[in-house]
């Protein structure tokens, strides 16, 4: 199985919606995305990601299954810095690195400054982890123990598109890869409309787990000479 995860073009926060760059990125995808053999398409139910989806949908001919537990994973804390509320990462590395608990995979949401949040930050993401798993379920993968027991094996392989957001990604990758998911939001960046892929690995028949094979991916806007957005980024990106 191949799980796919597609962050939206370079968005207008205010409007929820793309930009004029974020729609030549999605463009510039959906021209990608067309040549891929699909099993089928879950979006976010905002609206920056069922655009960027939109563009690629035209191209496949098909249409997307929304699912609520794709929106951003926005859960408002209040900001150490400021004062203010605020997403959950992006803290500066001198306040977030002396905290141990951010990079426990099993007790980040301890962290005192996770702690102000407007509800439960751990039941919100075991609600969002436990809804891949049932969506994985779906499809014959049962999560056991921090692996997944395949229950079937189709003819042909199976693969998973999700077009969704960056901090939202990083929570399933956090899951499926068994890292704090304030590490990825802290360490990693994946560009609007960039491509991450995750590929089941059974090497014990009946027995699975997940390997990132690329994470951000932006060879289509490379290709199609669309500079890489810095949306989400606090220096420069390098041009591929």
């Amino acid at each position: 199985m191949k799980l796919i995860f597609i962050r939206h073009g370079e968005p207008n926060y205010e409007k929820d919606c793309l930009t004029e760059k974020g729609r030549q990125e999605a463009e510039a995808l959906a021209k990608r995305v067309a040549g891929w053999d699909i099993t089928e398409v879950y979006c976010s139910p905002l609206g920056r990601a069922k655009e960027t989806a939109s563009y690629s949908l035209k191209y496949l001919k098909r249409e997307a299954v929304t699912k609520e537990w794709l929106r951003e994973f926005v859960v408002p804390i209040i900001h150490p810095e400021s004062g203010m509320q605020y997403v959950p990462w992006d803290f500066l590395p001198a306040y977030w690195t002396k905290e141990p608990k951010f990079y426990d995979k099993d007790h980040w949401f301890e962290a005192p400054v996770l702690q102000t949040a407007e509800c439960d930050m751990k039941e919100y993401y075991h609600e969002v982890c436990d809804s891949l798993d049932s969506l994985l379920s779906e499809y014959g993968y049962i999560r056991t123990n921090g692996y997944y027991q395949v229950k079937r094996h189709p003819k042909k392989e199976e693969v998973l598109v999700f077009f969704c957001h960056l901090g939202l990604s990083y929570v399933c990758l956090s899951h499926l890869l068994g890292i704090s998911p304030s590490v990825l939001w802290q360490g990693f960046f994946s560009a609007p409309t960039s491509v991450t892929i995750l590929g089941s690995e059974e090497r014990v028949n009946g027995e699975a787990g997940f390997r990132c094979q690329v994470l951000g991916d932006t060879r289509h806007l490379s290709d199609a000479g669309v500079e890489i957005s810095r949306a989400g980024y606090f220096t420069d990106v390098f041009q591929l």
